[in-house]
């Protein structure tokens, strides 16, 4: 299995993203520049976080129409998998591979702490082997992290099983209490229907490594490896 990381002008989680799939994971993993046409034969591509082009215009929307874009978006129409990770969340969403998008946070303000997160669905390569009533501790760093969509799109969310993540407590209770930016429904994460492209705000791959304190996302990105080898 061959992941490809995205790294676009104020990307800053790429060598976070780099190191947990490939040391914590174990995986071959290769860097690919925002001015690049060329996947370089990655089966998964990952977009990671960050204030990609600044944050000018909207979050990801500059990030969009970089030329690996064009690449990227064929490689989803293909079945090939995607997932973006907070910036590339919303850059995801601004390209049209997954419904909604993110907007300012409630408050208006930066968040940047650990929250907690639970599975909604285990239909999804990225979900399929959590246990859908623990709660996963998950740093989140963000400032447009509120995931909106209208009311058809939501329940189209809900009937599909799109719904990959909502926030919730420690207890694994979702709540508006332990929703941190006011996201609808308490939506942390949400796949398109085909499911090979998966978006969430919160960052597993800042949770991958013990010497951190905290494993719960190397959990999260390990499923991906498990039914991915299945399929290979």
């Amino acid at each position: 299995m061959k992941f490809g990381v995205v790294v676009f002008p104020g990307s800053n989680c790429d060598d976070d993203t780099v190191y947990a799939l490939r040391v914590n994971l174990g995986q071959e993993v290769v860097k690919l520049w925002h001015k690049d046409h060329d996947l370089q034969g990655c089966d998964f591509v990952v977009l990671p976080g960050g204030f990609s082009y600044g944050d000018y215009l909207r979050s990801g929307a500059i990030a969009r129409f970089s030329p690996i874009m064009d690449a990227v978006i064929a490689h989803a129409q293909r079945g090939g998998y995607v997932m973006g990770i907070c910036n590339g969340f919303q850059v995801v969403c601004e390209a049209g591979l997954v419904p909604g998008v993110l907007l300012r946070n409630n408050g208006q303000r930066f968040i940047s702490k650990n929250i907690y997160l639970k599975a909604q669905t285990n239909q999804s390569i990225l979900t399929s082997g959590l246990d859908v009533e623990r709660a996963y501790k998950i740093p989140i760093a963000h400032a447009d992290g509120r995931y909106f969509a209208n009311a058809d799109t939501i329940k189209e969310l809900q009937d599909n099983d799109q719904i990959l993540f909502k926030y919730c407590d420690a207890n694994g209770v979702v709540s508006q209490e332990s929703n941190p930016n006011g996201s609808l429904e308490s939506i942390a994460g949400v796949c398109n229907k085909t499911r090979n492209v998966f978006g969430m705000m919160p960052h597993p791959e800042r949770a991958a490594d013990e010497a951190l304190g905290n494993a719960d996302g190397k959990l999260i990105l390990q499923q991906l490896l498990g039914v991915l080898q299945k399929q290979t």
